[in-house]
């Protein structure tokens, strides 16, 4: 389990956008998350995996900007944000085992063989009719 400190990233209030009325115009209650990758606390190879994804929410300086503004509250916002970025990192961290190619049985040929004719023969019967009239 990888933790980030809370000095790691920073959280600003901003306003919402779309529907809500009078109350989007007065209430700051979306959240911007910035997270400096470089300086962050994490290991090297997480840092690199980060920096070479292809997420358009990492900027060109290597910070991850999360915009958070699902919810009506500040505070329910803060906890998608923090939880949206635990979740980037624990993907970048995750690795993948290597596949290594295999050739198929002689025993698996030969099913695949053998339901191809099978199918060939349904096909055949499809065909028209002729009868003795």
């Amino acid at each position: 389990m990888i933790t980030i400190a809370a000095h790691e990233y920073t959280l600003s209030a901003i306003r919402a956008q779309g529907a809500g009325g009078q109350n989007v115009n007065k209430v700051s209650s979306a959240i911007h998350l910035r997270f400096d990758i470089h300086s962050s606390s994490l290991s090297e190879v997480i840092k690199a995996r980060l920096l070479h994804s292809t997420d358009q929410r990492i900027t060109a300086e290597g910070v991850l900007v999360i915009k958070a503004q699902q919810y009506r509250t500040q505070e329910a916002n803060k906890r998608d944000a923090i939880a949206r970025l635990h979740e980037v990192v624990r993907a970048a961290s995750h690795v993948h085992a290597v596949r290594y190619a295999t050739r198929p049985t002689l025993a698996s040929k030969k099913r695949r063989v053998a339901g191809k004719i099978q199918r060939g023969v349904v096909k055949q019967g499809r065909g028209r009719v002729v009868g003795d009239d």
